[in-house]
């Protein structure tokens, strides 16, 4: 009743084997959707393909809320130290957004200079353009 499902020669296959899974999500995405996102044109009417950066990088959180709600107090509650960058009062400071990372050094790079890096997850933010950048 069943006879072909001991027949395909694709489930004889071995499986591979990668050292990570990012490394495994990343040779997917490169051999099956990325090709089938193309023939479709999918990256013309919604998102840019992805990046090795994307894969690479560590995850992300976004923290949002109204102003003066203790978003960046609490960025500073989690690191137990100052970031550079960090404006607390009672006014509105929402004039930018930051992105703290893990790092050998404290600093703060431009905008500008952080969607050219090929390493950083941040490529796309340029499509925002220099006003949305700085």
């Amino acid at each position: 009743m069943f006879s072909w499902l001991g027949t395909d020669d694709r489930r004889k296959k071995e499986p591979e084997v990668f050292q990570t899974v990012s490394e495994g999500l990343k040779k997917l995405y490169k051999t099956k959707l990325l090709p089938l996102e193309e023939s479709y044109k999918f990256h013309e009417f919604h998102s840019p393909a992805l990046e090795d950066a994307d894969f690479d990088n560590k995850p992300m959180v976004l923290l949002v809320g109204q102003y003066s709600t203790g978003k960046t107090s609490f960025i500073r509650y989690l690191l137990e130290q100052d970031f550079p960058g960090m404006r607390i009062g009672p006014e509105p400071t929402t004039d930018s957004f930051i992105a703290v990372m893990h790092g050998d050094t404290e600093g703060v790079i431009p905008g500008n200079a952080l969607v050219v890096d090929p390493k950083k997850p941040f490529r796309k933010l340029n499509a925002f353009g220099n006003a949305f950048l700085n």
